[in-house]
């Protein structure tokens, strides 16, 4: 039986407008010049439909002869959650050569930045930490399509790509200054992202501005294209941003470099490294510059140095001890070389006849470290010093030691008023290590036998002279870096120097305590390990040391 659809009959198409039924809104039949408008309207829509869809005709046509046969070399990657393990071999960027010409390589980097300059063609800077590799992709038969150009000369800058492609070593050296690898370049056959930006907002800096240096910046300002200034303040509010630049990714190798050297130079001579406390009962030289703390039902203190732990471990017989940690100062100092938070290097050991055998000892190791740097990271500085051009440090086979009434001598010499006893101001540092560069051709040096009065409580005093005391620091380009003495040993005179400190000793009991069941005489010292970086590559700002400074103003990322 035939269905009730088939049943009914089918519709009959539309007939075309009569124009002569159509009447005017008051009824009254059309003139012969209203149909004549009329049916010209009709006519000109017709044909405007016909040019639209043979427009549409010929695009798809189009678009169908010419297919994107390089569809599969470029895009985005799918979310990486482990989904398999190829074991393609990757080559980092720092590899590349003009030894490699002609081999296929596969790497991961950053686009710094892009240049197109025809619709064929686009050039890229690739990042990968501090070495920056040139790429090129070009339109080419079967391998390359305009869609991949177009598509690759789009991608964001600071996103991360994969890319495959063959090393071509180049005829003359690449003229970039933030390309690393001069002799070759990558020619890409695919490029794929593999992580990129999602940002509300537009990125605050460009990693390729970042890196230049304040001469640069300044003689662009006359021109008709000057550059940007960042600030510091924009730097550290997007820290993670500015820690891209090839720039930091040396300083902190370099940092590294320091605290590797101060390790094995330490280890080498026996010495055990140590991890204390940071939390503590008492404040360890004053309770005006430590942070306190809720402790549970109490307070407690962050700790401004390992310096009662390390001592106690003296007295526990260890006899050569170090640390790498933080160290925390409650100091309102909006300066360029102090912070509330940063990294110490200290030490402590026990000696056999005179602290100046620990003297020797911390001479010896400023003098491997600096010997060291510029032999295992010669690249990292150079780097730095495309950003942050300073002088060669100087550094002597021996390292100068004064004692203080020369320095202070030698500051009247120059000029500066200074009293027998003064401690020294932050001009009088420079001064004096401007007199000693001169004069010993050395960047750093030990000032000893300080006075005493601007010493810890646990500083030994000067058996020879009661007004100093056997207490030393050390000068990196005319400014302090370390702090050290010989220590306190006796709980007798160790009780009377505290009282004169106004500390009771049953504030501290446990430490005084260590030295009641005897402890060999000893001596150390604590080091900024920030400032050694910063005096040492003349950074000009200890926030350019910190990878995420802390200080009364700062206090994140």
């Amino acid at each position: 039986m035939a269905s009730q659809e088939q049943q009914q009959p089918e519709k009959a198409p539309a007939a075309a407008p009569n124009l002569d039924e159509e009447l005017n809104p008051d009824g009254t039949p059309l003139s012969d010049n209203q149909k004549k408008k009329r049916a010209a309207k009709l006519e000109k829509e017709r044909k405007k439909a016909e040019t639209a869809a043979r427009v549409a005709a010929e695009k798809a046509q189009r678009e169908a002869s010419e297919q994107d046969f390089a569809s599969q070399n470029y895009g985005e990657l799918p979310l990486n959650q482990s989904q398999e393990r190829t074991g393609r071999k990757f080559t980092d960027i720092g590899e590349i050569s003009a030894a490699l010409d002609g081999k296929d390589v596969l790497f991961t980097a950053r686009i710094q930045q892009s240049r197109s300059p025809s619709a064929k063609l686009v050039f890229l800077t690739l990042r990968k930490r501090f070495d920056c590799v040139q790429c090129v992709l070009a339109q080419a038969p079967e391998k390359v399509s305009k869609q991949m150009v177009k598509w690759a000369n789009g991608i964001d800058a600071e996103t991360i790509v994969q890319v495959e492609g063959t090393v071509s070593k180049v005829d003359k050296p690449i003229e970039s200054s933030t390309v690393t690898v001069k002799d070759a370049e990558v020619k890409i056959s695919k490029i794929h992202v593999v992580s990129g930006l999602k940002l509300d907002e537009p990125i605050p800096f460009y990693v390729d501005d970042a890196v230049r240096s304040d001469a640069e910046i300044q003689a662009s300002q006359s021109t008709d294209r000057p550059m940007a200034f960042i600030g510091i303040d924009t730097r550290l509010d997007n820290r993670v941003l500015d820690l891209r630049t090839a720039t930091n990714q040396a300083i902190f190798r370099i940092q590294h470099g320091v605290c590797k050297l101060f390790r094995e130079f330490l280890d080498d001579r026996g010495f055990v490294e140590i991890h204390t406390p940071k939390l503590q009962a008492a404040a360890t030289e004053s309770g005006a510059s430590v942070f306190k703390v809720s402790y549970f039902k109490g307070d407690a203190f962050l700790a401004q140095s390992p310096q009662l732990p390390k001592q106690m471990a003296i007295s526990a017989d260890f006899g050569k001890v170090y640390e790498i940690g933080p160290v925390f100062r409650a100091e309102d100092s909006n300066t360029p070389r102090h912070m509330t938070e940063f990294t110490g290097l200290d030490l402590e050991m026990a000696f056999d006849e005179h602290y100046h055998e620990v003297l020797d000892v911390l001479s010896g190791l400023f003098t491997f470290i600096f010997q060291q740097l510029p032999k295992r990271y010669s690249k990292e500085i150079e780097v730095i010093r495309k950003q942050f051009p300073v002088e060669d440090f100087l550094v002597p086979d021996q390292m100068p030691r004064l004692e203080f009434p020369e320095a202070v001598k030698m500051l009247r010499e120059a000029g500066q008023e200074i009293g027998d006893y003064d401690d020294l101001s932050t001009e009088q540092e420079r001064v004096l290590g401007k007199a000693v560069r001169d004069k010993y051709k050395s960047d750093f040096f030990m000032l000893d036998r300080f006075p005493l009065a601007i010493r810890p409580f646990y500083t030994m005093p000067d058996p020879k002279d009661d007004k100093y005391s056997l207490s030393y620091d050390f000068f990196f380009r005319g400014q302090e870096i370390l702090s050290g003495a010989q220590r306190v040993h006796d709980p007798k005179l160790l009780e009377a120097r505290m009282a004169e400190a106004n500390i009771p000793v049953s504030a501290m009991k446990p430490y005084v305590d260590a030295f009641r069941l005897g402890c060999p005489p000893h001596a150390g010292a604590g080091i900024g390990l920030e400032r050694v970086v910063m005096f040492y590559l003349g950074l000009g700002n200890i926030r350019r040391a910190s990878m995420f400074p802390r200080d009364p103003k700062r206090l994140e990322p």
